[in-house]
């Protein structure tokens, strides 16, 4: 017999705590979140990769509520940014104030905090405030830090920013350009519920209960976890299959014949870095130690769809980016 790895810190004993986890912040959500489990892992998956999530999906949905459940369920800081059209990115990231001081009559600039100092936070409508604002997100989203007056100040670890994005409205609108949404890990479309789960979603919003969402996981524990996803093994063949999957999105030789057809630009080696991660993520959650190609195949979605850019071939054909995926993911082997 060899030497018994569940030895207490172990990383075998943290997946193993870690899918217990999951279990229990999956039961403390659907105490206010009804249905919607798949965007919950989704969502999941990302903070323990540590990546950033665009949600989308029409009003009323209860994205913001899912958002601050999970916050609470996570013990983590919540801050919730409504984006509009005369939004000031001083308004996200805090400004500089002079202050007086009342004995020496000296002045001198305090820097106040803004809204993005918190773990997760909120952009909501993130396409209604003009590029200059929202580009005040990307050196948080990348460099978890803010600058302002020549300062640079840290932000609270772990970060990260979930926007909102309203699919339906063009007007009054700016939509992200490539280079930002290639900053977002996962893009998560969050559906209509089924007519049960409206049934229920009903009833309980519309009595006298108030749940109470329990804490699962702390701030430190999710670093610490973090930390495990970056220790997880990739079989060759895993990693293969994700870059594979990737490089197959972009129109050259190599490619499809309906990828040259309806794809303009395909997804970059982001795509192949998220999809490794995503998929070594998604394994621990479930309790195994190592991915496999049906990790990545379950993450391509969210991974991909907003990494690709298809043609008038595609629009007259009626394909979109989420098609090509499917197509992509069905073939890949």
């Amino acid at each position: 017999m060899g030497e018994d790895t569940r030895r207490p810190g172990s990383d075998v004993e943290s997946i193993e705590t870690l899918a217990t986890a999951r279990e229990r912040i999956l039961g403390e959500m659907r105490k206010v979140i009804v249905g919607q489990d798949r965007v919950i892992e989704e969502l999941l998956t990302a903070i323990l990769a540590n990546g950033h999530c665009l949600l989308i999906g029409v009003p009323g949905l209860a994205k913001t509520l899912m958002v601050s459940t999970l916050a609470s369920a996570l013990d983590l800081s919540f801050r919730r940014i409504q984006f509009t059209p005369d939004l000031m990115p001083s308004d996200i990231t805090g400004t500089d104030i002079i202050e007086e001081d009342p004995a020496s009559h000296a002045r001198a600039f305090r820097f106040i905090k803004g809204p993005v100092f918190a773990n997760i936070v909120l952009a909501d409508e993130i396409n209604r405030t003009p590029p200059k604002t929202q580009a005040a997100l990307l050196q948080a989203m990348q460099e978890k830090e803010v600058t302002s007056g020549g300062n640079t100040y840290p932000l609270d670890l772990p970060f990260f920013v979930l926007a909102t994005q309203n699919p339906i409205e063009l007007e009054g609108t700016y939509p992200l350009p490539e280079a930002q949404l290639d900053r977002f890990m996962f893009s998560i479309h969050v559906g209509y519920p089924s007519e049960g789960e409206e049934k229920e979603i009903v009833e309980s919003t519309t009595s006298a209960y108030l749940p109470d969402v329990r804490e699962i996981l702390s701030a430190g524990e999710i670093l610490e976890l973090q930390k495990l996803v970056r220790r997880v093994p990739v079989p060759d063949h895993v990693l293969d299959f994700a870059v594979k999957l990737a490089r197959r999105s972009r129109p050259s030789e190599e490619s499809p014949d309906y990828v040259r057809n309806w794809v303009s630009w395909g997804a970059g080696p982001r795509a192949s870095q998220y999809l490794t991660l995503g998929a070594k993520t998604r394994a621990i959650l479930h309790g195994r130690y190592a991915p496999e190609t049906d990790d990545v195949r379950a993450v391509a979605q969210p991974v991909l769809r907003h990494r690709i850019v298809t043609n008038f071939n595609a629009e007259a054909d009626g394909v979109s980016p989420a098609d090509v995926v499917t197509r992509l993911v069905e073939e890949a082997s």
